[in-house]
């Protein structure tokens, strides 16, 4: 492994971990700048979970190298663990006891005196909207408010590294805005964050850099720009006027884009993924030639977009599954 720079806080080389005979993390690079979002996204059993948990000393790994802000995961775990902070998938709280009391036990256990404690909780409970809330038992507290207490008792000791492992799963949109938000805030204070998401939109919408895992691998990375343009330079959607004239239209797409053209479930819309070596002129031309053979074949298109192909079909593309494919157990 190359000598760790500033500006990275993650740097991984071969990363490896094994249960019985199967490979779970099978030689992961990565390397994570300081500072950022970094996703990993990957359908259940990619490895997601299992890379976090060896970068939080969780787990031993089984060959490989990591280090944290330059720190040895192996050979420095203690140094490793001053610098980071874990919210997993499912809230770490006593739902015996109130917002406000699982805050203060740890900050207690962090370190701080009692009237630290309850403080920071106070300026923690306001700040994610659970004021309100602080007195009444986590049993009693909604998804949404269990898990932005959960990453609230995260950030007690603002963390250099923050390992956010499918924070959102099973949340409300209200919810996961919320939650985004936070993130949100936490990077623009300087906290690195290393995000796993299944949610496509959540990776495009908070990560700068993105690492898609499958099989332990990691099969692509790059920002969101590269991966789509990975894939295809240009992705067309058009909707008829006249849903019975949409297998002609289907034909017509298909011989003046030299693409297959994807039927979409609703009976008005028509998709096509371009790849043309020309590029992103090419792109733009071969659509108006397209919505040309379209008017001369006498089909009406009530609505037209050209962009970028989405991160789901990124993930179709480069996986032959959905990022929520349920083909394995999560590890």
């Amino acid at each position: 492994m190359s000598d760790l720079t500033g500006d990275l806080a993650i740097e991984t080389a071969g990363l490896v971990k094994i249960f019985g005979d199967r490979r779970a993390v099978d030689g992961v690079d990565l390397a994570v700048p300081a500072g950022t979002v970094y996703g990993m996204l990957g359908p259940n059993g990619a490895g997601k979970t299992t890379v976090v948990r060896m970068l939080a000393t969780l787990l031993r790994p089984d060959g490989g190298q990591a280090r944290v802000f330059g720190h040895d995961l192996v050979r420095e775990p203690d140094a490793v663990r001053r610098r980071i902070s874990l919210t997993g998938q499912y809230a770490s709280l006593d739902e015996d006891l109130t917002g406000a009391e699982n805050l203060q036990l740890i900050g207690r256990l962090l370190g701080h005196r009692k009237a630290a404690a309850r403080e920071r909780a106070d300026e923690l409970l306001a700040a994610f909207d659970l004021a309100e809330a602080a007195g009444r038992p986590v049993k009693n507290y909604s998804g949404g408010m269990r898990r932005r207490l959960d990453i609230a008792a995260s950030v007690l000791s603002t963390p250099d590294l923050l390992f956010l492992d499918e924070p959102t799963t099973g949340l409300d949109p209200r919810s996961r805005n919320y939650v985004w938000n936070i993130v949100r805030a936490l990077v623009a204070q300087g906290t690195t964050v290393l995000l796993t998401t299944q949610y496509l939109d959540e990776a495009d919408r908070l990560a700068s850099r993105i690492a898609v895992l499958d099989h332990g691998k990691v099969i692509a990375e790059g920002t969101k720009g590269e991966l789509k343009s990975s894939v295809g330079v240009g992705v067309v959607r058009l909707w008829l006027r006249a849903p019975d004239q949409r297998s002609t239209a289907e034909r017509v797409l298909v011989d003046a884009l030299g693409a297959a053209v994807q039927i979409d479930p609703d009976p008005f819309e028509l998709t096509a993924r371009l790849s043309p070596q020309g590029g992103e002129q090419d792109v733009g031309e071969l659509s108006s030639q397209a919505l040309t053979a379209l008017a001369r074949a006498g089909i009406t298109v009530d609505s037209f977009s050209l962009g970028q192909p989405s991160l789901d079909e990124v993930f179709l593309a480069l996986t032959n599954r959905s990022a929520t494919s349920e083909e394995e157990a999560a590890v």
